[in-house]
């Protein structure tokens, strides 16, 4: 048994004839549209969202809810937008830049309303949640794609910018998903910087500044359409990776310092989380089981130490070697060791929230270096197509967690190989193809995977739709 917060509500139990009469008073003096409207928006949103979008996309979402519109025909109808953007960029003009500015923005009041009139309608599906949290990056990624061909029309490749972008991005979310994992039900998880936190939010004022600087969904895609109606792609990858590399740093930081000034302790189902988010496949299984033993005697900050000595080998090799090395396939393989003997005890030291992370941002550079390095036309933008189908699969990881439904089964992790699996593909592919054949089999293996991961988390979602599970309500990116 709880009260709920009734807000401007009135919940009376009158007495007699008098309370009565002065409940039912009180009731109608309630302005219950007024109440719908203000509580379809989300209590917490960035700036740009609150003071741009909300005051008016809320009447939106009623005018849909009175026509009897879904929120899943509305989250398709901003995908669709989205898609017609990135079209219209890839035109390379003028004109086409600037209308896919103007249908970005439009595609963002439509991915608002959706939720919006989910709240106000009281409509919430599990497929309905999925479909919103997928079509976000869906049409992020796709308007990148859209941008890097219409500046491949000026002659101007911006594909390594694009991939760049791509991988800054999801990584910054991999960070929000595996901290707020870690401390999900942690008990003594208190810390002064915490402490500072709240301090700072009273004053009113920094709570938007705050916001603003972490360039959450609604500030990034006001700067892009901004930037993609007055300026060329480059100028608008290079502002955005500027601005995400400085959020990336600002929230990453500020979550290092709580994670060592907290005693927190982490629950085994913290460790899970972590584990499933490491996506590790048959190689560092292996690894795993083989030092479980000598990785209880390590020290509390191994994990995210063999972690990040692994990655950062590999990826220095990946960039500073030519293109076909040998050294880059013997880096990969310390790499399945490393990422193995990182997760072979349970995760749930201070810091081990940063080993996922860390797994992403390895995987995805070292496909970004070896085929920047390939020298040919089309491996970067099959290196684009590989991460983003990678991505997904990441992405659903997460939301599959966030429903209560684990990760996704342990077939699908093994088929795909795994982080390190995949990273050993790929060197073993640079070293024995040219670059013509890396763009072939880069592609052949984005499909592929895409294929195969797309058809399980349809399946998935569907699935779930139909037994009536709970919906997560995702309220997006933290702002």
């Amino acid at each position: 048994m709880h009260r709920p917060d009734l807000g401007p509500l009135v919940a009376e139990t009158p007495d007699d004839a008098e309370q009565r009469h002065r409940a039912r008073a009180s009731v109608e003096a309630v302005d219950d549209e007024a109440v719908r409207l203000r509580s379809a928006v989300k209590a917490r949103d960035g700036f740009f969202t609150t003071f741009c979008i909300s005051p008016y996309s809320r009447y939106l979402a009623r005018w849909c809810a009175r026509r009897g519109l879904t929120p899943n025909q509305v989250t398709t109808a901003s995908l669709l937008t989205a898609l017609v953007a990135a079209g219209c960029a890839a035109t390379g003009t003028r004109p086409g830049y600037v209308a896919a500015g103007l249908l970005l923005i439009v595609s963002f009041v439509l991915d608002c309303t959706d939720g919006q009139l989910a709240r106000y309608s009281l409509r919430y599906s599990t497929l309905g949640a999925w479909l919103d949290a997928t079509f976000d990056r869906a049409k992020e990624y796709a308007f990148y794609a859209g941008l890097a061909l219409g500046a491949a029309r000026n002659g101007d490749d911006v594909w390594a910018l694009a991939l760049g972008a791509m991988v800054l991005q999801t990584c910054r979310h991999v960070v929000d998903f595996s901290f707020n994992e870690a401390n999900h039900d942690a008990t003594g998880n208190t810390s002064p910087t915490a402490a500072l936190s709240d301090r700072l939010d009273g004053l009113g004022w920094t709570v938007w500044v705050r916001r603003m600087i972490v360039l959450p969904i609604g500030e990034r895609w006001a700067m892009i359409a901004v930037l993609t109606a007055v300026t060329t792609p480059r100028v608008v990858f290079w502002a955005l990776i500027a601005g995400c590399a400085f959020a990336a740093c600002y929230t990453t930081a500020g979550r290092v310092l709580r994670s060592l000034t907290r005693r927190a302790t982490r629950t085994d189902r913290a460790a899970r989380a972590l584990a499933d988010l490491a996506d590790s496949g048959p190689l560092a299984s292996a690894v795993a089981r083989a030092a479980r033993g000598p990785a209880r005697r390590l020290p509390g900050m191994a994990p995210p130490v063999l972690a990040a000595a692994g990655a950062a080998a590999l990826v220095a090799t990946a960039g500073l070697t030519a293109y076909g090395s040998p050294w880059t396939v013997l880096a990969a393989l310390v790499y399945c060791a490393s990422s193995g003997t990182a997760v072979a005890r349970p995760l749930t030291g201070a810091l081990d929230w940063l080993v996922p992370p860390v797994f992403r941002a390895a995987e995805y550079l070292t496909v970004l270096l070896l085929a920047a390095h390939a020298g040919v036309n089309g491996a970067l933008p099959a290196a684009y197509g590989l991460v983003a189908a990678v991505a997904y699969h990441h992405y659903d990881t997460v939301y599959r967690i966030r429903g209560g439904a684990g990760a996704p089964p342990g077939w699908l992790v093994r088929a795909l190989g795994g982080h390190e699996g995949r990273v050993l593909a790929v060197a073993l592919l640079a070293f024995l193809l040219d670059g013509d054949g890396l763009a072939v089999a880069l592609t052949a293996l984005a499909c592929a995977l895409a294929l195969v991961v797309l058809a399980e988390s349809i399946r998935f979602w569907v699935s779930a739709h139909r037994r009536g599970a709970p919906a997560v309500h995702d309220e997006g990116e933290p702002a």
